[in-house]
């Protein structure tokens, strides 16, 4: 009564140990990248080189991009066009989530300095179009690079980024990241918003143009090979298209009402 019954019991140990024989000595298969252009950081197959100037733009403005350690991951992203576009000295990128004055000096140095900008909406932002730039000394714009959340999560944890002033764009540009769904309408990739700024600190509209020209190649040969055009989060709820279980958190639940009733969030 008290034994196993007949059939029900597995394999001995030693008859499945020897059932394993042979895989161990199978050879493991390495995962081999794909080989990389130098400079656009995309597959050699698909570079976006013939669609970037010849030679680096000729700025004074330097950017930070203070970039989330998720956004360095993203098959898609557009910080590497972005600084592909400019010179090495005129764009850095800084990827993390705390940035302190003893880990990071040099970005603590630049958030000190009194031409310093930092593009971030808000109540307190002043539009970047109205800021007056009277000395001739270069500016530099600090710009977050990750998702509403990730870039919010930056911003105010971490004391430094209160220093510099805040700035937005006043725009009502449309994103042409369409391969990447953005929260609004309005909202706008980090290559955007960074070729928007360069153009109005610059005074010089080609700029934008040119910066522009690698992430509208990025995406229309995405579309030819399958991708979809990704809609904003508030246009696909405000003609009932959105097909995801609505949030149960109050607040992100109160956000997406605010989407659909053309409320600022």
């Amino acid at each position: 009564v008290g034994g196993e019954s007949e059939g029900g019991g597995g394999p001995p140990a030693e008859e499945d140990g020897r059932g394993c024989e042979g895989l161990w000595e199978l050879p493991v298969e390495e995962c081999v990248r794909r080989p990389e252009c130098g400079r656009c950081s995309r597959p050699q197959k698909v570079c976006l080189c013939p669609f970037l100037p010849i030679h680096p733009l000729t700025v004074s403005t330097c950017l930070y991009i203070v970039q989330h350690p998720a956004e360095e991951s993203r098959v898609l992203r557009t910080v590497p066009l972005l600084a592909a576009c400019l010179p090495k000295d005129k764009c850095k990128v800084l990827i993390g989530r705390r940035f302190t004055e003893d880990r990071y000096p040099e970005l603590a140095a630049v958030c000190r300095n009194s031409h310093a900008l930092i593009l971030y909406p808000g109540a307190e932002a002043v539009n970047l179009e109205e800021v007056s730039l009277t000395s001739a000394d270069p500016s530099v714009i600090i710009i977050i690079d990750g998702t509403c959340s990730q870039a919010k999560d930056i911003f105010y944890k971490n004391s430094l980024f209160r220093l510099p002033k805040q700035v937005q764009l006043k725009t009502s540009l449309s994103s042409q990241y369409v391969i990447r769904t953005q929260p609004t309408n309005t909202c706008l990739s980090t290559l955007e918003c960074a070729a928007i700024a360069l153009a109005i600190m610059e005074k010089n509209d080609s700029i934008q143009e040119t910066i522009l020209r690698p992430l509208q190649a990025l995406c229309s040969f995405q579309l030819q090979h399958g991708a979809q055009i990704h809609h904003s989060k508030e246009h696909l709820l405000k003609n009932g298209l959105y097909d995801k279980p609505m949030p149960k958190n109050k607040r992100k639940l109160r956000r997406m009402e605010l989407l659909v009733n053309n409320v600022k969030i």
